[in-house]
Order: C-alpha cells, then structure tokens, then sequence
C-alpha cells in the first residue's frame, strides 16, 4: 500500500465553549443536503460554506431547508474552503474528492470525504475501482465509526464507508471476528434511487422504475471491494434499485461452523455494539426500511438454523443518513471528543 506522507495539521479540535468551523463541497446533491441539514443544527460547529461541486456554478439557495439554514450555496472555491474552515466535508464525485483532498490536507484542513476514492487501502484494488486514487495520503483512516473510534480521532482525512457496505459489515463483521463463519457469504441489497445519485440516468427516470425492481452491477460493484476488504472474506454482492427515494434493505445469507448455535450469533452481536448509539440489535424480529428513514441507525435482525449450520441476517440503514451524511456527521464527533450523538439525536 503506497501511503504518501504530508505534514501534519496545526488545526485541533476547539477548545471548550468555542465552536469547530466546518464547510461543505458538493451541497447540492442528496448527501451534500443532507449535511446541511444536519450541521446548520449542531450544536458543537458553526457552517461557514456550503458549495457546489463545481467553481463555475452559479450561487443558489436550498428551499428544502428554508429556516433550518439561510445561507446561500456558492461555487467551489478552495481558497475559501481552507479559509472557511477547519474540518471540510466533501461530497463530491470520486475524481473531484481525489483531487481536493490533498489540497486541503497540504493547507492545514482535516477532511471528512463521502466518497470512495480514499476507501480501498490495497493499491491493486484502488486503482481497480478509484484509479484517479494513485496514494492515500497520510493520516488517512477508514470511517466506518464502530469499533474505530481510536484511530479516527486522530485522523486527518476520514474515508466515509459507502452506503452498501455500512449494512453490510455492520452485521457481518462481529461474525466474522468471532470465528462463526465459513464458506459462502451472500448480500442480497436492495437501494432506494437517491442511493444512485442526483444526475439523472435512464436507470434512475420514475417510468423505468416505478412498479420495478432491478438488479444491477453483479460481479462489478466497487462496494464488493470494500466490504471484502473490511471483512477478509470473499463475499457475493447482488445490489437491486427499489422504486423508493431512500433507504436499504440488506438480506444476508451465510454458513456456520458447525456447532455454532443461535446463542453464540447473538452473543457476538450484541458484545460488538452494547455500547454503540447507533446500531440497534432487533433479534427474530427483523427490521425494515421504515423504521430507520430519516435517522442515523442501522437496525439488525437475524434467524439462525443450527441444524444447517445457517445464518440470515437482514440490514436496514437509510442510505443518506447513516449510509452518508449521518455516519460523517458521526465521524466529526469523534474527530472533535464529543458524544457521538451529539446532533443526530
């Protein structure tokens, strides 16, 4: 793995009473909304920029979040970025994030980056799926917020997970780490259309989905690297567009060991998040999309065959929450030394 080296940040976290300025790039797409919304009311940081994604864009207001946030979303500029802030979120295209991330991180500016171009660690497998990724700049950690806490606070640029594989590892990880698990992993997604992005695609238009459902991206998805990478296991990854405007439902299919019992899957469960705020262990009672929209949880549910050394597990998280814009947010309060609630709850 090619780490490239850079100085270290003269920005901290601030000091008690003082609030932590914070910007965005890429404030107009769904997740880059989502953080507005979510940041204009936190009550550690002070939103200082929210811009496009773009410099030549023209300035506009956001009408979705008229008197949550009245400031106006200008073009991109990192000179007002570095000067705006102290801690940016990008919510930008991979390319775009690959390039201004540095920039950032040279300039003192410790970086939250929604997208995937920082998430593959193996160099190979990054420049498979992220190639305009060539290193990852030093400091950087990978943000899925559970079980990581001790690296992220000291990280300079946090890689947010993608949407599909917050669910993913989120249930199948403590299985894994636990030693239950051998042979096949399969993760059966299915993703509302805000999961796709706000550019429209023939994919993405209302009479091509409406009534549907559609598999897509088997055996190509870049999110399979990163949740094998997290894992350490070969998993077969089937993501499916929904005809709703958000959420994922993730229906996990694996195999025990032989001699792993129901017990065991619920001990490892619920020892890996009996401390976590945001991951909510539902049991037989399996969990749905509805349940968690408009919120920063993921909700697990499980049935365990023990005669077929088999295991189901069925994921929910709304994915531009917890699957994006909630999960950074969380990832700050880390970042910061605050609860991780704070903000979200």
């Amino acid at each position: 793995m090619t780490v490239a080296t850079s100085p270290v940040s003269d920005r901290s976290p601030a000091s008690s009473g003082a609030r932590t300025r914070v910007a965005i790039a890429g404030a107009t797409g769904y997740a880059g909304q989502e953080l507005v919304r979510i940041l204009a009311r936190h009550p550690a940081v002070t939103l200082t920029a929210a811009m496009s994604s773009g410099a030549s864009s023209a300035p506009r207001p956001l009408p979705a979040l008229n008197r949550i946030w009245s400031g106006t979303v200008t073009p991109l500029d990192v000179d007002q970025l570095v000067a705006a802030a102290d801690i940016v979120f990008l919510a930008l295209p991979e390319a775009a994030s690959a390039d201004l991330a540095p920039k950032l991180l040279e300039r003192g500016v410790r970086v939250i980056d929604l997208s995937g171009a920082f998430r593959i660690r193996a160099d190979a497998d990054r420049q498979k799926w992220y190639p305009a990724t060539a290193t990852l700049p030093g400091g950087t950690v990978y943000g899925m917020t559970e079980g990581r806490q001790a690296s992220i606070k000291d990280a300079r640029l946090v890689s947010n997970p993608g949407c599909y594989p917050t669910a993913a590892v989120l249930a199948l990880e403590p299985l894994a780490k636990a030693g239950l698990l051998e042979g096949s992993v399969v993760v059966d997604a299915k993703s509302g259309l805000s999961g796709a992005g706000k550019a429209a695609t023939d994919r993405t238009h209302f009479s091509e989905n409406h009534g549907s459902v559609a598999a897509y991206g088997i055996f190509s998805h870049r999110h399979v690297a990163e949740i094998e990478q997290e894992l350490g296991m070969p998993v077969t990854f089937v993501p499916h567009l929904v005809p709703l405007d958000r959420g994922i439902l993730e229906t996990i299919y694996a195999s025990l060991k032989p001699g792993v019992t129901a017990a065991q899957v619920e001990d490892a469960l619920k020892s890996a998040y009996v401390e976590t705020p945001f991951v909510r262990l539902t049991g037989t009672d399996l969990p749905e999309i509805k349940h968690v929209a408009h919120t920063n949880f993921c909700d697990i549910g499980w049935k365990v065959d023990e005669s077929r050394h088999r295991v189901v597990l069925v994921a929910v998280i709304d994915n531009l929450v917890k699957g994006a814009a909630g999960s950074a947010v969380q990832n700050l309060n880390v970042l910061l030394g605050l609860d991780e609630r704070t903000g979200l709850l």
